[in-house]
């Protein structure tokens, strides 16, 4: 979001929802398409008023899954193994004051936070102490503190290298401020780039892509309020500026993402829609040649919506759309300028004007395919495809009831013989398989099974949504 935007209306609810699947459009009170809602904690529950970032980390000891949420006055940090009964396991106070803005990014098993909090510097914490919480949900205490600047809007980190970019700080212009993590206890000053304007947010990666030139340099792609910077920051005492990408209508360059080949980087403006009425808009820059990155072509959706945080996982660009929630595009024919949204989440049901509620960011990097969304106004979601990616069979010959069920749950036909039912869980992990011979109706005992939403896969071609309560 930009710095100077006013505060938005918070809206704060005191229950924790869990488990609900899509189905004929919604997931509840939420409008969704082939998204399942797993659970959702409240602002209430974190003890804050709104939030904003998120970010994810999977410990490489047990492959836990953790989501970190950034808030009004601190960082929660959130175990979802289970995607369906998250652990809210504490929170991690601001180092200053409240703010609106929080970023978060992940470095060698320790989180590292920004703010634009006066005097805030960058906090850094041990993900590893989450390993060990007794007495949830705790208050945390950082492990070390930068004080190398003060406010930061956002942070960078390229995880190849062991280097954080810290953009929007009162430091080189507001460009990006570099510091050492590779001792990620003691963060050093290690210079920055202030020739190319403030820079709002930005990707850096080690440079495998289609421009030889460049190949395994470190490459710095900035969202910088009108322009896309392309800066290579290999060497931090002489950083140097490839080349400028503009694009029609600019706004306010807000943030970017690379494809997976490096061909192009996808961007949002965050204010166009506001100020110029499109719908949500997506810039795709071909940045084939980093000398000269050129517009490949623009995608506007259905949605009035302001775009806001957008990330590249294979063939899918996963965005925080604001009211409009989370939106899955499939990106696998950009090279021919096509995208087409396939799913999506709507967190902020009943409107998808331009205006700065909802969907703040998304982390769809978890193995596990859980997908954190963190919303301004209604705290964390985590959703994840409709249940194994199979959808509810329309029409069938098999009957389910009752459903929800608690002990007992009779499948049926009056056509086609069982021959075989295979239940499977939330994870898709087969929890029970039974195996019939010329039966047209059978009473499976559930008692067993965890309350939760399961799938019934009958005779290895029609699928059924069960709740067991």
């Amino acid at each position: 979001m930009k710095r100077f935007l006013p505060l938005v209306t918070l809206f704060i609810s005191s229950f924790v929802f869990a488990q609900t699947p899509c189905i004929n459009g919604t997931a509840g009170q939420y409008p969704c398409e082939g998204l399942d809602l797993m659970s959702r904690i409240t602002l209430n529950t974190f003890g804050s008023d709104r939030g904003n970032d998120s970010w994810g980390w999977t410990d490489p000891q047990d492959g836990k899954e953790y989501a970190i949420m950034g808030l009004g006055n601190g960082t929660a940090f959130v175990d979802i193994t289970d995607p369906v009964n998250p652990i809210y396991l504490g929170k991690l106070p601001t180092h200053t004051d409240s703010s609106t803005w929080r970023d978060i990014k992940v470095y060698n098993n320790y989180a590292f936070i920004v703010s634009e909090a006066s005097g805030h510097g960058m906090q850094v914490f041990d993900l590893t102490r989450l390993r060990s919480v007794s007495n949830a949900p705790e208050t945390f205490t950082e492990d070390a503190h930068y004080n190398g600047f003060g406010h930061c809007h956002n942070l960078v980190i390229n995880e190849e290298t062991g280097f954080a970019y810290a953009v929007g700080t009162s430091t080189f212009g507001g460009g990006p401020h570099f510091v050492n993590i590779q001792n990620p206890l003691s963060p050093t000053a290690a210079g920055g780039f202030g020739s190319d304007n403030y820079c709002h947010d930005a990707q850096v990666v080690i440079y495998d892509g289609p421009d030889a030139d460049y190949a395994g340099r470190e490459i710095f792609f900035g969202s910088n309020e009108d322009r896309v910077s392309i800066v290579d920051v290999t060497d931090k005492n002489n950083p140097i500026g490839i080349s400028n990408g503009f694009y029609g209508s600019i706004e306010y360059t807000h943030q970017g993402w690379l494809t997976e080949d490096k061909r192009y980087f996808i961007i949002g403006d965050e204010l166009d829609e506001s100020a110029f009425g499109f719908n949500t808009r997506t810039i795709i820059f071909d940045v084939s040649d980093l000398d000269n990155p050129v517009v490949h072509f623009e995608y506007e959706a259905d949605q009035e919506a302001i775009d806001h945080n957008g990330y590249v996982l294979g063939n899918d660009f996963y965005l925080s759309s604001y009211r409009a929630g989370l939106r899955i595009l499939d990106i696998s024919d950009i090279e021919n300028g096509n995208m087409a949204e396939t799913k999506y989440f709507d967190t902020y049901p009943g409107s998808d004007s331009a205006n700065f509620d909802g969907a703040w960011s998304v982390y769809p990097f978890f193995a596990s395919g859980n997908i954190v969304i963190s919303d301004i106004n209604r705290g964390l979601f985590i959703v994840r495809d409709a249940l194994l990616g199979l959808n509810e069979a329309t029409v069938s010959s098999f009957a389910l009831y009752p459903n929800p069920a608690k002990n007992i749950v009779t499948v049926s036909s009056k056509i086609d013989p069982l021959e075989k039912i295979e239940v499977f869980n939330v994870l898709g992990q087969k929890v029970m398989d039974l195996n019939f011979v010329n039966t047209l109706s059978e009473n499976i005992d559930i008692s067993k099974l965890q309350t939760g939403m399961y799938v019934l896969k009958i005779n290895a071609s029609t699928t059924k949504r069960l709740l067991v309560d």
